[in-house]
């Protein structure tokens, strides 16, 4: 209900290069990016934070290294835990509330799309909404900018 399918999802290969993927964390200007192997199997999720932490780990860093050092083999500070399709609600939201997308996979592991945070809380904005239609038989007050 709430996936984005792998389609529509801006993901790295393990192989790419940190440089590739700076770049394209940059250009989409995303902090955290999926990850897979060649595969297709999710292995974690590089954020802007790993790279920060390698290049401190690893001064001086200069772009030939970055050019040169795959991604994957950059050490991660946090595992974004992935879900499975047939996961349920409480599992899903157990994870969402410290992730801002969660990686879901299929029975093999394969990456298959993410949930992202925002799309639970505009479901849950647009029910409560709702269901105080229904309550009152008035429309709620707008949130600012929450349409």
């Amino acid at each position: 209900f709430f996936l984005t399918p792998k389609s529509e999802v801006l993901y790295v290969d393990s192989h790419d290069t940190v440089r590739q993927v700076m770049e394209r964390m940059e250009y989409h200007t995303y902090q955290a990016i999926p990850m897979i192997d060649s595969y297709g199997h999710y292995v974690g999720t590089i954020t802007e934070g790993d790279i920060l932490w390698w290049i401190k780990d690893d001064l001086p860093v200069d772009m030939k290294k970055a050019e040169t050092e795959y991604i994957g083999d950059i050490p991660r500070k946090r595992e974004n835990l992935p879900v499975s399709i047939q996961s349920d609600m409480e599992d899903l939201m157990s994870k969402v509330v410290n992730q801002n997308f969660v990686p879901v996979v299929d029975d093999r592991g394969s990456f298959i799309g993410i949930v992202r945070r925002q799309a639970i809380i505009r479901y849950c904005y647009d029910k409560s909404r709702k269901i105080e239609m229904t309550r009152t038989g008035r429309p709620v007050k707008e949130l600012a900018g929450v349409h």
